[in-house]
């Protein structure tokens, strides 16, 4: 991987239309679940062929065989019923989990999807996972006494899927939370749950937040129990750059150019512009350089334009750094 400002992906991207269909037949019987999952093998090998010639350097599935990010775990745990559809934002819905039960993991979740994704390229691949507090937060409670029990419970089983993924030979595990910044009050609870998964894992280790009031909690942010944090930044204007001007940290930080609300394929210039803003306040050596959040809400053309053209501002400022 690139020592200056290597490039990834938040992970997930938009679906083929052939996926949709086939979960549409699967759920009227007209298909085997096994026809659904090689469809959505192709569909992984189609995203990683992508990133490899956009030159990408640590590299994401796409999240093909998942729908929303939190039932698809809750899917997969013990301890969970999926209620009916519920609003997120805007014109989005999801099936939202309900702990009716002591949650826990009949097996792996994900390991075997990595080690699929990881033996179509040479490049490193993330390990995808949906952080306890977020699982928590985004589902409905009808079975612990308090919510700091769910959390941590949580914490347990989504650490034992790091562990499975690392020892399959994921050197890079991804805990998504964005759910995180949304109660600062409750922001050491959640970096105690998150502290769980990653103790003593040997894999680097990144947490991904988005679309929340940092201000709040930046001093619990820069201090999560992770090596990267993954951040927005495009969708509000680089604004969280002045938070980290005026409070350094040492850890690396991925930082958002693409926003990925917003159908234009942003012009490389206006990339070249934000990247250079965030040498201001950090060594290119500590910083990647990504998309605000998953790309799976874009069509491909415009995932691939966006992409193509982050790439293309990377470069511009690599060669500008001498790091080619």
């Amino acid at each position: 991987m690139r020592s200056v400002l290597p490039t990834t992906s938040v992970g997930s991207f938009p679906k083929p239309d052939y996926i949709t269909r086939a979960r549409t037949a699967l759920a009227q019987g007209k298909i085997s679940p096994g026809e659904l999952q090689e469809l959505e093998l192709k569909a992984v090998a189609h995203w990683v062929r992508i990133q490899e010639e956009l030159d990408m350097d640590l590299l994401v599935d796409g999240e093909m065989y998942r729908g929303d990010m939190v039932t698809y775990f809750s899917e997969h745990m013990e301890g969970f019923a999926i209620s009916g559809l519920v609003r997120s934002y805007g014109n989005r819905y999801y099936r939202k989990p309900v702990a009716v039960g002591p949650v826990g993991r009949r097996s792996a979740i994900t390991v075997e999807w990595w080690k699929h994704t990881q033996a179509l390229t040479k490049r490193p691949v993330k390990g995808m996972l949906t952080g306890p507090y977020t699982i928590a937060d985004w589902s409905f409670n009808e079975y612990y006494n308090t919510r700091e029990e769910f959390i941590m419970d949580l914490a347990r089983l989504v650490r034992e899927e790091a562990r499975d993924l690392e020892r399959a030979g994921a050197k890079y595990i991804q805990i998504d939370e964005p759910a995180v910044s949304t109660r600062p009050e409750e922001m050491d609870l959640a970096s105690r749950a998150l502290g769980v998964v990653t103790k003593g894992l040997g894999a680097f280790t990144v947490t991904h937040m988005c679309y929340g009031d940092f201000a709040k909690v930046f001093d619990q942010l820069t201090a999560l129990p992770v090596d990267m944090l993954d951040l927005e930044m495009a969708n509000a204007g680089y604004a969280l750059l002045e938070l980290f001007r005026g409070h350094p940290t040492d850890k690396y930080v991925s930082m958002g150019v693409l926003d990925v609300h917003d159908h234009r394929v942003e012009p490389v210039e206006e990339i070249v512009a934000g990247i250079r803003r965030g040498l201001e306040v950090f060594r290119p050596e500590r910083l990647f350089i990504d998309p605000d959040c998953g790309l799976k809400t874009r069509t491909e053309e415009e995932t691939v334009g966006k992409l193509r053209n982050m790439m293309a501002a990377v470069g511009r400022v690599r060669g500008e750094l001498g790091g080619g």
